[in-house]
């Protein structure tokens, strides 16, 4: 079992950044994929990026060359730093978690509110 829990979300103007954290219970992280979604009012959820045990990384096109995602395995950490924000990133973002070789994300986090202000 992983329970993740998402931090660092807030109000900021547009231009601006943040650096969501998701903290990871359970002594399985480094094999886990992990990833973070969002889901703005009235939106589906959708992908926004994804980081393997390996340090591959991917990018939903809308977010790439303003967001990085990386791990710190030592602490159990997902990081998302988020630089140049829009109007449009305003949403729940959530941190999730599967198993190298699942297809699907099996573990979620709350969610944390990031609010973009223009």
């Amino acid at each position: 079992q992983v329970q993740l829990v998402e931090s660092g979300g807030g109000l900021v103007q547009a231009g601006g950044s943040l650096r969501l954290s998701c903290a990871a219970s359970g002594r399985t992280f480094s094999r886990l994929a992990m990833g973070w979604f969002r889901q703005a009012p009235g939106k589906e959820r959708e992908f926004v990026a994804d980081i393997s045990w390996s340090n591959n990384r991917n990018y939903a096109g809308s977010v790439k060359g303003r967001f990085t995602i990386s791990r710190d395995n030592a602490k159990n950490t997902l990081l998302l730093q988020m630089n140049s924000l829009k109007a449009e990133d305003t949403a729940v973002y959530y941190c999730a978690a599967r198993y190298a070789g699942a297809t699907q994300y099996g573990f979620w986090g709350q969610g944390t509110q990031v609010t973009v202000s223009s």
